[in-house]
């Protein structure tokens, strides 16, 4: 006898692969694309004149040598912050003074006003006539060494040093001109007796880390920007908290990166669809599946029930064809063949509680028909054989005169 070997329908490992690998090199493309991305944008958003950064652009190694000399920089965006902490002990440095707004513009005015020193790195002549009014701006010049030809402490220990930029004037008598160039002072100082001195720089060059070294910048700087204990780096950013006032849209509360998200997403799912898309050509006719026999069926079926150990649901299956023969038999309406109280006094009525042609065996009343018909589910495959027996039993008693079943039926009764 020639056995057939069984086929395994589980996905091996080489089949796994060869429908996962285009995915997975999907995603490895997506994830270091991401990666270097990320990498460029941090690169790109690496602000200038920043203490924390240590580009070319950044300021990171004079906030090292201020804390070396115990000065501590806070960096501040919130204009309530910087209201809050500038103090006369500390020094107010701010950067950017021609992007602030009108509201920032306010904060920094009134924060100078507590703090011991304001230094101000290339205002233009609208910033300067907002913030200190008495001021005049005159064209910027290129950076270049310059002397310092004045009589400021920290200007004439410094010596020379690479300034340039916007160059400035002022007619109050408490002022102090420095590194002049065509007359113009690059680095002026102003006392006021009400409040902190305020320097303003004509160029930020010296602060950046690519520049400190060079001359007296470090010793400039350390000068200008240590004085007191405490250092306000105002860096103003997008995110900061809006004014009472001001209204921001919804795209503006969105993180910085979520365009770059949504444009990597479309991307990924323009190549799935790509991956994944049929493919047009002519249409293919197909032969229709053969006919499988009816008893092919039922023994496949039985076999995947086994397989699963779903005894539950081949005796409901069992149970729910019983119910409707017995119900066509019986004269109930096929809609109410499932339904115990209708369908089980009926049967009793029709004289189905008789006897059971095996004498050992009880009659079949109405408690019988409802536990074989309506019954919990077998224990075990012995349960279940059991439970079908019964059933085909229970039919053939209640089979009409004459019909196969009653045939059966009586030729087990005469046989000895």
């Amino acid at each position: 006898m020639t056995t057939t070997a069984p086929t395994s329908t589980s996905p091996l490992a080489p089949h796994i692969w060869q429908r996962a690998r285009g995915l997975l090199l999907a995603a490895a493309i997506l994830a270091v694309s991401g990666v270097a991305l990320a990498a460029l944008r941090s690169a790109e958003h690496t602000a200038p004149l920043d203490p924390r950064s240590a580009s070319p652009d950044g300021s990171k190694a004079l906030a090292r040598l201020l804390t070396d000399r115990g000065v501590h920089t806070t960096v501040l965006t919130d204009s309530a912050a910087l209201r809050q902490e500038a103090g006369h002990d500390s020094t107010l440095l701010v950067p950017f003074p021609d992007s602030l707004t009108e509201h920032q513009r306010t904060a920094v005015r009134k924060a100078a006003e507590g703090s011991g020193r304001t230094v101000l790195l290339a205002p233009d002549a609208r910033t300067t006539s907002a913030l200190i009014p008495g001021i005049r701006t005159f064209a910027a010049l290129p950076v270049q060494p310059t002397r310092p030809d004045c009589d400021l402490a920290a200007a004439r220990r410094a010596g020379d040093a690479d300034l340039g930029g916007h160059r400035y004037s002022a007619t109050a008598r408490l002022a102090e001109s420095c590194y002049p160039r065509n007359g113009r002072a690059t680095l002026l100082r102003l006392h006021s007796p009400s409040r902190g001195d305020t320097v303003l720089l004509g160029t930020p060059d010296l602060l950046r880390n690519e520049h400190l070294d060079h001359l007296g910048n470090a010793s400039l700087a350390l000068q200008l920007l240590g004085a007191h204990p405490q250092l306000l780096w105002y860096l103003p950013s997008d995110a900061a908290a809006p004014s009472a006032g001001e209204e921001r849209s919804f795209f503006d509360l969105l993180p910085g990166g979520w365009s770059w998200a949504a444009v990597q997403l479309a991307v990924a799912a323009l190549l799935a669809a790509l991956w994944r898309a049929r493919r047009l050509g002519p249409l293919v006719t197909e032969q229709l599946p053969v006919a499988v026999p009816a008893a092919e069926t039922t023994a496949g079926r039985s076999r995947l029930y086994r397989k699963a150990k779903d005894r539950a649901h081949a005796a409901d299956t069992l149970r729910a064809a019983c119910r409707g023969r017995l119900a066509l038999l019986a004269g109930v309406p096929r809609p109410q063949a499932h339904d115990r109280e209708i369908l089980v006094p009926a049967l009793a009525a029709r004289g189905v509680h008789r006897a059971s042609p095996e004498p050992a065996e009880p009659a079949y009343d109405e408690a019988r028909i409802r536990s074989l018909l309506f019954g919990s589910s077998p224990a075990n495959d012995t349960a279940l054989l059991h439970l079908a027996v019964e059933l085909d039993r229970l039919e053939e008693l209640f089979a009409p005169v004459g019909s196969q079943q009653h045939r059966r039926r009586t030729d087990k009764d005469i046989t000895p």
